[in-house]
């Protein structure tokens, strides 16, 4: 057994040499590397993007960001008093009612429609401050969901209660003790159901508690008259009624009102400002916005558009570094340095593979941050993520470059035809992912394709994760794909591994 190693480390070296004392080669892969660079940084240098203040047009400012780095919408009405140290707030909300912006009947009239969208939410909120992205965390009714314990943008914990009407009123409740921020709900006031737990990061003594209320965009999505589908989002806004307000440890001061991150307009008026009415003890508050991740906007691996090319040239090689051995009736000069033919095959693919990562990682690395740079730079207002996403971006670019080449050559040593194993190589890994993101197919269909075929592996780029509590256009074409990033690595993975099986097959039954 101890031979195996050494025997195999000597056909790795063999391989190696043949792949860099071949230039043209080597000089493909390096063009791999350079067009996705290249085109990465040249998509980057045509994207613009300005916004206005007042008559002025400057860089868009960043979206919010949560204490863990992603991009974040924050955006509600607030009416707040200060609590310092431990306390609770408990609210009655007696009804929940909104309003919907639908398409014009009339030229010049608005057409607006009574109703709440799926995640309109008003309830009670406890936050570290009134900055945008500060740590939070919040008890609500939600327009179809029913009620919520959610925290920190990204967390959320489903409760009992459906619904809430004046006839059903609904009891929420938020305590703090110490770290830790605690929500209730109740039927009736007094026999009380724990939803969940939080502890934000941070949470300093002096925080902000009170009860808020938002709405996010109405969404529709339709089909293009071309293929693939347009989303559109309108204006929304919800009213949550609370009366029975009871507020323990707060310190003196009365209630505040703050419209969280409310858009002035060019005029500096806000634009689709929220409210708030004090009746007595019972408060209406109504709110536009949404809180939670931000999922539209410039996407961090935008840079990266380069990647389809590059592997178009990646193909090229791998299949040639084997194929060329078949034409030039070399293959069996190797199988007589290599009787274990599986072996041969095998230190060919780590070859390929290694060689592949070696130059696409840098090369990754650099449109990423480059790219990144340069849109940043020309205005565009590019959604933030955490660094360890970042590094899994770059990282997976590679190993799906890695893998790629792999099953590239694999193909190649199977059909032992140069043309017809890089037409099917491209049209397995790299057509799929075009036909996809592009507005040619239904989503469904889409999803299919980055599903069943080894383009799933484009996933492992995905920046942005699809959100279970949010409503959004997550398809393909808005840059969202149907599997994880590791598990569209892993059909590119089984798909490299099938063909090598297959190959080294063959490879045992024929030499040419």
């Amino acid at each position: 057994m101890s031979g195996v190693p050494r025997e195999f480390g000597r056909l790795l070296r063999a391989e190696w040499t043949k792949f860099r004392t071949v230039r043209g080669w080597t000089a493909a892969a390096i063009a791999a590397a350079l067009v996705t660079v290249g085109l990465g940084l040249f998509s980057a240098a045509g994207s613009h993007s300005s916004c206005g203040t007042g008559p002025v047009e400057v860089a868009c400012p960043p979206p919010p960001t949560a204490p863990t780095g992603e991009a974040v919408n924050d955006k509600f009405y607030f009416v707040h008093r200060t609590l310092t140290g431990d306390g609770a707030i408990t609210v009655r909300l007696t009804s929940m009612t909104g309003r919907i912006r639908k398409p014009d009947v009339k030229p010049g009239e608005r057409n607006l429609v009574a109703g709440v969208v799926p995640w309109a939410k008003a309830g009670v909120m406890i936050k570290e401050s009134t900055r945008q992205g500060a740590p939070y965390a919040a008890v609500m009714m939600t327009g179809e969901h029913g009620v919520r314990m959610q925290h920190d943008f990204t967390r959320d914990v489903a409760g009992r209660h459906r619904d809430v009407s004046e006839r059903s009123p609904l009891w929420l409740r938020l305590t703090r003790s110490g770290g830790t921020l605690t929500g209730y709900e109740s039927a009736d006031g007094r026999t009380w159901t724990r939803i969940g737990t939080a502890s934000p990061a941070g949470l300093p003594r002096s925080v902000r508690i009170g009860m808020f209320a938002t709405s996010p965009g109405d969404l529709t999505v339709t089909r293009a008259d071309l293929g693939g589908t347009v989303a559109a989002e309108r204006f929304t806004e919800t009213t949550g009624e609370f009366d029975q307000v009871t507020v323990v440890g707060t310190a003196p001061g009365g209630w505040r009102h703050d419209d969280i991150g409310v858009t002035i307009g060019p005029d500096g008026a806000p634009h689709h400002p929220g409210r708030a009415v004090r009746s007595g003890g019972a408060f209406a508050v109504t709110g536009v916005g949404d809180i939670g991740p931000a999922t539209e906007g410039m996407r961090a691996e935008a840079p990266l558009a380069g990647a389809p090319a590059g592997l178009v040239l990646v193909i090229v090689v791998a299949v040639l570094f084997v194929t060329a051995e078949y034409r030039h009736g070399l293959i069996r000069t190797t199988l007589l340095a290599a009787p274990r033919r599986g072996r041969a095959l095998a230190a060919k693919a780590l070859t390929a593979g290694l060689a592949t990562f070696a130059v696409a990682l840098p090369a990754a690395t650099a449109a990423f941050v480059l790219g990144g740079r340069i849109l940043r730079a020309n205005g565009n207002a590019v959604l933030p993520v955490p660094p360890l996403t970042q590094v899994r971006v770059v990282v997976g670019i590679a190993v799906l470059f890695a893998l790629a080449a792999v099953l590239a050559l694999a193909l190649g040593a199977l059909l032992r035809r140069g043309v017809a194993a890089v037409i099917t190589a491209i049209a397995a890994i790299v057509v799929p992912h075009i036909v996809a993101t592009t507005s040619v197919l239904p989503e469904s269909a889409a999803g299919w394709l980055l599903t069943v075929t080894p383009a799933a592996a484009f996933a492992v780029q995905q920046s942005v994760p699809e959100y279970p509590q949010m409503l959004g256009h997550y398809s393909p074409l808005a840059g969202f794909y149907p599997l994880p990033p590791l598990a569209g690595l892993g059909v590119l993975a089984g798909y490299a591994a099938l063909a090598l099986g297959l190959a080294a097959l063959r490879l045992r039954r024929a030499d040419a």
